[in-house]
């Protein structure tokens, strides 16, 4: 669940993607057909309103994942109902802004023009090229060679997932609100995302990135177990999932999700008492003790969960809080 500036650019630039292309590349073909969500039968949701604490009027906060399968990047009605009902969207990052997203390219890449080349022996270097010229993408390597190095890593990991078409549910999210014109705003800037990644040292990047294509069979199995918890909308397990070493970024928890929290629960004081707001971040941020939602908790608001049934499901309020 790494920040997903990286995917959403891709996302939003070309919306739903076909893989065929990619998968007729690869030295080993599978097809893989995605499971239909399931209809929700347990308290499991990855969707709370906020009230309390001053609100006249409930927010909400949903859990998304920037990169799925296209028939799984799909609204709830009760995501819809929460959409109609607030007056703004607040993503991580405002994916309004066209400016903003045409600038990310600056912002990943890494500094003093350090290339991938420059970080790794020659064959190390060799095993990732070729890696990326098997299994090619709308960015040529030739590009990505600058990238820093997790970000690269980050597009492995979310995005093979052999369904012939891939979406993202921030997207999806902002497809509906703009349909009612809501005001699209974001928690955080591309730069500062990117600017996360500067404080881990290319060289440790690099080795990671090496080590995860080395391992790619054990690492997109995780990726899959994510999905499917994801589908499942089992917070705890996300958390678990999220928490455990995973190319070398559980020592860097605190930099890439929980300081993050924080600051997003500075700005969120003023927000949720601005306007009605649906706060739409990926789902690694809402559970456990230094998540979203015991950030709210804290901070004096209430949180209860929203039953979030894929679509076509009928929908039944959930009873715990947390």
């Amino acid at each position: 669940m790494l920040p997903g500036i990286f995917l959403i650019l891709i996302s939003s630039a070309q919306g739903p993607k076909s893989n065929k292309s990619k998968s007729s590349t690869s030295n080993k073909t599978t097809k893989t057909t995605p499971k239909k969500p399931a209809a929700q039968k347990s308290n499991n949701t990855l969707l709370w309103e906020i009230s309390g604490n001053g609100l006249q009027k409930p927010s909400y906060i949903f859990g998304t994942m920037h990169l799925l399968c296209a028939e799984d990047a799909k609204l709830s009605d009760n995501l819809k109902k929460a959409i109609a009902e607030t007056d703004q969207i607040y993503f991580e990052i405002d994916l309004d802004d066209m400016n903003q997203l045409m600038s990310t390219m600056k912002y990943i890449r890494m500094n003093d023009n350090v290339k991938l080349s420059d970080l790794l022996a020659k064959d190390e270097y060799d095993r990732i090229k070729k890696y990326f010229n098997d299994h090619p993408s709308i960015i040529p390597f030739s590009m990505m060679e600058r990238f820093k190095p997790f970000m690269l890593t980050s597009l492995i990991s979310e995005s093979g997932f052999g369904c012939e078409a891939t979406n993202g549910m921030e997207m999806s999210i902002m497809t509906e609100a703009k349909k009612t014109g809501k005001e699209i705003n974001g928690l955080e800037t591309t730069e500062f995302q990117a600017g996360l990644f500067d404080s881990i040292p290319y060289e440790q990047q690099a080795k990671e990135l090496l080590n995860y294509i080395d391992s790619i069979d054990k690492y997109k199995k995780s990726t899959e177990e994510l999905v499917e918890v994801y589908r499942k909308q089992d917070l705890k397990k996300i958390e678990e999932l999220t928490t455990k070493s995973e190319a070398g970024l559980d020592q860097y928890l605190d930099l890439l999700i929980y300081g993050r929290n924080r600051r997003w629960m500075q700005a969120l004081q003023l927000v949720l008492r601005s306007k009605p707001s649906l706060i739409a971040v990926g789902a690694g941020h809402l559970p456990g003790d230094q998540g979203m939602l015991a950030l709210l908790k804290k901070a004096g608001f209430t949180l209860k969960p929203v039953a979030n049934a894929p679509a076509g499901n009928k929908e039944k309020p959930l009873s715990s809080k947390i």
